[in-house]
């Protein structure tokens, strides 16, 4: 248990909360409308956000598919038991480009002459002088260029084997819809293949950083979205920031309209802030509210392997004097004041955050985030976990889901969200068993997939307390009802060993490593991805 401030400190720190908030109580009714009016102008500027960069990303997808497809299908041609240019090659080659509206042609190569081919351009073919690219898979690229010209569309030119084809990149963009004030750029290994508008003049990808941001001079909103597989695509859009003004104009007309009500209820709400402020509770829903709750990573490890195959997410707390208040007290604090929920919806936004690049350093990378009882008994959460997943573009396997055991106990609610959570793909965790109440024959009741050993029976191997034994009968009612077992608090050698030696495959503790920041976690990943190579 942390031990209390001291009095002067906290009297100092009571002084000036009731100066701040009286100076806030001054500020009055203009100050409200003011901050009104910022709040809705920066929820509107955040959606149109997402959606640019939503855009972004279902063209990126896309259009990444569309090459994946295109190399796919060439390859078929090559495997074709048909003989080259024969009416079964040529009617092979119609159907693959009359079902693939931005292939403009398709043909058979020998040496350096197209021998047939079928679309637009089917009895001559594009040789451009040399390619683009030449990759190790066999796959060759030829950018839009005026050697790969024809009429008004410049193609994009792929070949493998003895097949070529020729893309349209404008019909490409189009496989998305579009907003008409929206301009998109298609980028491949750096070079543009397309825009819409033709000549829109966008900036590179290399000059926007990853996501959305707001240009220098505050007038456009960019996205940029990165695709890393068979060849690497950028995905740029652009859109005025006039056209947000006038998207959400009636939104922000109407703010004054509800400054003004809140300042009727204004006075009121300073005295209960004020109460609320001056209590540890108010100090850490506040702390929530403005998101300075920190999440931390500490990596699951595959004990055979010393693979880091996931990560338990940790919230910490710094007060503003820098002293840090242990979970073990903020968390029961937020159970016991009801406000729990938003700390497991912080945390989850931050696992969102922060997952979408750690998966780019390993792809199998999954999160535990922890669930209350207060979770499983809203049906909601479900929900909140499915919107925060789409808007981050994650797999459910991604994040795997820790309950208590008393999370359990007589809870239809939360046996049908666990249920639910497995059907749409999450894996379920038991947390600290062995705590609680859970026994075979009612674990069995539950769908699960993990059951997590508490760090008190780890810490009692090789020792001669009362406890020792009882490790060795939770791995045996793990394996009864087949869930994989992961020991927590690991931290010696000897515990690792017998962890091994009695089946348990994966663990997390001070021994591996401790909980570690979204940087510093990622560069643990990268030295370990390193490590391997």
């Amino acid at each position: 248990m942390d031990a209390p401030p001291s009095s002067g400190g906290e009297l100092a720190r009571r002084g000036r909360l009731i100066v701040g908030i009286s100076a806030l109580a001054l500020l009055g009714l203009s100050v409200l409308v003011v901050g009104v009016m910022w709040f809705w102008w920066r929820d509107a500027l955040e959606t149109e956000g997402r959606q640019s960069g939503q855009l972004a990303e279902q063209l990126g997808t896309r259009a990444e598919a569309i090459i994946l497809d295109t190399r796919d299908l060439l390859h078929q041609l090559d495997e074709l038991q048909a003989p080259r240019c024969s009416p079964e090659h040529l009617q092979a080659m119609h159907e693959a480009a009359a079902s693939r509206p931005w292939l403009r042609s398709l043909g058979h190569w020998q040496a350096a002459n197209r021998l047939c081919g079928v679309g637009f351009l089917p009895d001559r073919g594009l040789k451009p002088p040399q390619a683009d690219r030449i990759y190790d898979s066999g796959l060759i690229a030829w950018w839009p260029s005026p050697h790969t010209t024809v009429g008004p569309s410049s193609m994009f030119l792929l070949r493998f084997g003895d097949h070529d084809a020729a893309l349209d990149p404008q019909m490409i963009l189009r496989e998305v819809p579009i907003p008409p004030e929206r301009k998109v750029a298609l980028w491949v290994e750096g070079l543009r293949l397309a825009e819409l508008p033709v000549g829109a003049g966008l900036k590179p990808p290399d000059e926007l950083p990853d996501g959305v941001s707001l240009d220098a001079s505050g007038d456009r909103l960019w996205s940029r979205f990165s695709h890393r597989d068979l060849l690497p695509i950028d995905i740029v859009a652009q859109e005025p920031i006039e056209r947000v003004w006038v998207r959400h104009r009636a939104m922000l007309g109407w703010s004054g309209l509800v400054a003004l009500a809140v300042a009727a209820v204004w006075l009121q709400w300073l005295l209960l802030l004020t109460r609320r402020k001056l209590s540890l509770a108010g100090e850490l829903r506040g702390a929530v509210e403005r998101g300075e709750l920190e999440t931390v990573y500490q990596p699951v490890l595959e004990l055979d392997s010393g693979r880091c195959v996931g990560a338990e997410a940790l919230l910490r707390w710094h007060r503003h004097e820098g002293e840090p208040i242990g979970p073990d007290a903020f968390i029961p604090l937020a159970e016991r004041e009801g406000f729990i929920t938003e700390l497991t919806l912080h945390c989850l936004r931050s696992v969102m955050h922060d997952l979408r690049p750690l998966r780019r350093l390993a792809p199998h990378l999954s999160i535990n985030i922890n669930l209350s009882p207060d979770d499983l008994r809203r049906a909601a959460f479900a929900d909140d976990l499915g919107r925060e997943l789409e808007r981050a573009s994650l797999p459910p396997e991604a994040v795997k889901l820790e309950i208590t055991e008393r999370a359990l106990v007589n809870s239809d609610t939360a046996r049908n969200l666990i249920r639910g959570f497995r059907a749409r793909g999450h894996q379920i965790a038991i947390d600290d068993f062995g705590t609680g109440y859970s026994s075979l024959s009612y674990l069995q009741s539950f769908e699960l997939d993990v059951l997590k050993i508490d760090k008190s029976f780890v810490d009692a191997i090789g020792t001669t307390s009362a406890t020792s034994q009882v490790i060795t009968h939770i791995i045996e009612m793990a394996s009864s009802l087949g869930l994989e077992c992961v020991a927590e608090g690991v931290q010696t050698e000897e515990q690792l060993e017998w962890l091994r030696a009695h089946g348990v495959r994966y663990g997390q503790g001070y021994l591996f490593s401790r909980p570690l920041d979204r940087r510093a976690f990622a560069t643990y990943l990268s030295v370990a991805a390193a490590d391997r190579v």
